[in-house]
């Protein structure tokens, strides 16, 4: 119970990786908002998660691309709970296409989604957190925010971006007993991302199977498996407490070895 009293909102919460890290701070403790596109699967996880973790859960519907969704966010949070400990920017979108092939408007979406909507998402939760002279801010951001990453140039560009931002504001906010961070997983290679998308757009790419694909990935990894769910949850639940709280501006892997720096 690590997160006892507080209360934290999770972006892209209804479902895969967001959905764990929203029941897993809930289990540690706090209050959970679920915060998706998708209405219907924030509700549903968020009572779910109110099911299985005895305690508070609130889904609402965001677009953390348009600043009037993210601050309605933020306002059914403090309706409801009356303040703002951790917020984990988790929505994100991947759309892999050859440089030379890839679609400006598809680009601009991946960049808006993943880098705009963080920033959004940070400068709202930032002003409830300021007022509290406490918060953490956490980004899930990737592997790829560290190393470019093959035919995914605007998602790389995206995450890369990413730290930098998070580096920056974690100095804006410092005098304000707000950290700020970012989690770099290696790659989920059993969510609803690489199952439903990008085995298939990788295998019809490279000329090979979806198996093949699989194994290509998990070669590159010292340890020699995917990441996990809980492999995350566990970063994210620490950086969120008072046992991170000498810890700000960082990027920190959890990648199994594939990415060391």
């Amino acid at each position: 119970m690590r997160l006892k009293g507080k209360t934290a909102v999770i972006t892209g919460g209804g479902q895969g990786l967001g959905e764990a890290i929203s029941l897993r701070l809930a289990l540690d403790g706090a209050n959970v908002v679920v915060a998706d596109i998708n209405l219907e699967n924030s509700q549903a996880t968020a009572k779910k998660i109110e099911t299985t973790a005895k305690i508070k859960t609130l889904g609402v519907k965001v677009d953390v691309t348009e600043e009037k969704s993210v601050q309605a966010m933020i306002k059914a949070c403090m309706d409801t709970f009356n303040r703002l400990d951790v917020l984990v920017s988790n929505a994100g979108i991947l759309i892999a296409e050859d440089i030379t092939e890839f679609p400006v408007d598809k680009w601009r979406k991946v960049i808006d989604v993943n880098l705009t909507g963080y920033f959004i998402a940070a400068k709202e939760a930032a002003k409830i957190m300021k007022n509290q002279n406490s918060g953490a801010i956490i980004q899930i951001n990737s592997k790829s925010g560290k190393k470019g990453s093959f035919k995914s140039s605007a998602y790389a560009a995206s995450k890369f971006g990413g730290i930098g931002l998070t580096q920056s504001i974690a100095l804006d906010l410092a005098p304000y007993n707000i950290r700020v961070n970012s989690v770099c997983p290696g790659n989920l290679l059993d969510s609803p991302l690489w199952v439903n998308s990008l085995y298939e757009q990788y295998a019809k790419k490279w000329g090979i199977t979806k198996e093949e694909v699989r194994k290509k990935y998990i070669d590159q990894v010292p340890l020699k498996r995917g990441c996990t769910y809980e492999d995350v949850c566990n970063v994210v639940s620490f950086l969120a407490s008072a046992e991170a709280s000498y810890m700000t501006g960082q990027a920190i892997n959890v990648t199994g070895g594939q990415e060391m720096r």
